[in-house]
């Protein structure tokens, strides 16, 4: 999945927020951007790893500021790592950017008073980017949405094995490795 500004890209890893929270973010939407980008760049500045693939992604556009969707994902890469910080809680847009604002921040605290190897403990967690050419689990086992189960999972599994085994017709090795890929991730998504 390659993010982009509009419309939103959100992270098939990160669970939307379903009931909104009152925020009490004073900022408007112009200075909660510069607050995110600048503390971007301070983070690079402190950890001494470079911070780069910037993308603020939203449902803003040109005269629409108040989006049904506020959700927010800013995408990045830093130290070798595809970072992504997806925000919905509130229902305003800004409110979401100025929240990832104090999450980047609260990852430079976590530099200065724990180390680098805290901080990237903390971004395992927030890994969202595939490596190039790396389909994500949904798409490769064709479950578009919601929160299967292990016995759906797995029957998926089963059922398209039979198409891409190397033995088969069609199969290949990195079809079926592909495959069990996927599995694996999906099974470790929901905990199993």
């Amino acid at each position: 999945m390659s993010p982009t500004a509009y419309p939103l890209t959100w992270p098939h890893n990160i669970p939307r927020t379903k009931n909104k929270a009152a925020s009490k973010f004073k900022t408007g939407l112009p200075a909660a951007l510069k607050n995110v980008r600048s503390s971007l760049q301070l983070f690079a500045t402190d950890s001494g790893k470079k911070v780069d693939g910037i993308t603020i992604s939203s449902n803003v556009t040109l005269g629409v500021d108040r989006p049904a969707d506020p959700g927010v994902a800013v995408w990045f890469t830093w130290d070798g790592m595809s970072v992504c910080i997806a925000v919905d809680r509130y229902p305003k847009v800004e409110d979401n950017v100025q929240a990832i604002y104090h999450i980047i921040d609260g990852r430079r605290t976590e530099l200065r008073h724990g180390g680098l190897h805290i901080v990237k403990a903390t971004f395992t967690g927030l890994l969202a980017l595939p490596a190039p050419g790396h389909r994500s689990w949904r798409d490769v086992l064709d479950i578009a949405s919601g929160h299967p189960t292990k016995e759906i999972i797995e029957g998926r599994f089963r059922t398209l094995s039979k198409s891409r085994h190397p033995d088969t017709p069609g199969g290949s090795q990195e079809a079926m490795a592909e495959l069990s890929r996927a599995k694996q991730e999906a099974l470790q998504e929901i905990g199993q």
